[in-house]
């Protein structure tokens, strides 16, 4: 049976309080090609939680993307596009070589759960992180984005890793948030035993 397909957000979305989850900076990770300037909050509106604005040159925020663990920012950065052979994917050395593993610190944050029994009262589903329409998911982001109760961001469950919840984290949230420390990305803590469990190869 097909998926339900994915419905604008409800108006209560940004206008009622819903508990936001509390979490340290210390459980996000983000890889990325630079170890200066971030967290890094983009503006392109290429991206799935970008704002909706930003294709016409007027974005109404930024948006940091993070993992909450080290192998689900790996699966949603240099994974992302790669398609698996018989069980495995095959990096090239480059691939990794070019990344640095980030991590930080700051103030507890403030989120929005889009996952579970909340997504479900919302009119959600999966397809908040799986359909292809960016346009409609950016609509989602921006209503909890307006919602008064100004959440620093959102929980969404990973596309690319689904036993594991992503953050979108929008830029009102700068000053809770600082890059504690990085790593090159094939020495980071854990990195060997996410290549393992990927089950990644190297040419």
């Amino acid at each position: 049976m097909a998926a339900e397909p994915l419905g604008p957000p409800p108006s209560i979305l940004s206008t009622e309080h819903f508990e936001p989850t509390r979490l340290s900076p210390t459980r996000l990770v983000r890889i990325s090609a630079y170890h200066t300037a971030e967290p890094y909050f983009g503006r392109s509106g290429h991206n799935r939680f970008d704002a909706p604005g930003a294709l016409a040159g007027k974005p109404e925020f930024g948006v940091c993307y993070f993992g909450t663990s080290l192998q689900l920012a790996i699966t949603e950065s240099i994974l992302h596009d790669e398609m698996p052979v018989d069980g495995r994917f095959l990096l090239t050395r480059s691939q990794v070589d070019a990344r640095y593993a980030l991590y930080f610190g700051g103030s507890e944050l403030r989120l929005l759960n889009l996952t579970g029994t909340l997504l479900k009262r919302l009119g959600g589903s999966a397809e908040l992180a799986g359909t292809t329409n960016y346009g409609l998911t950016q609509q989602w982001a921006r209503a909890v984005h307006d919602n008064p109760a100004g959440y620093d961001g959102f929980l969404y469950m990973s596309r690319h890793l689904n036993t594991g919840r992503a953050v979108a984290l929008f830029e009102r949230a700068h000053n809770a948030i600082h890059l504690d420390f990085y790593s090159p990305l094939a020495s980071a803590n854990g990195f060997r035993m996410a290549v393992r469990q990927l089950a990644i190869d190297f040419t």
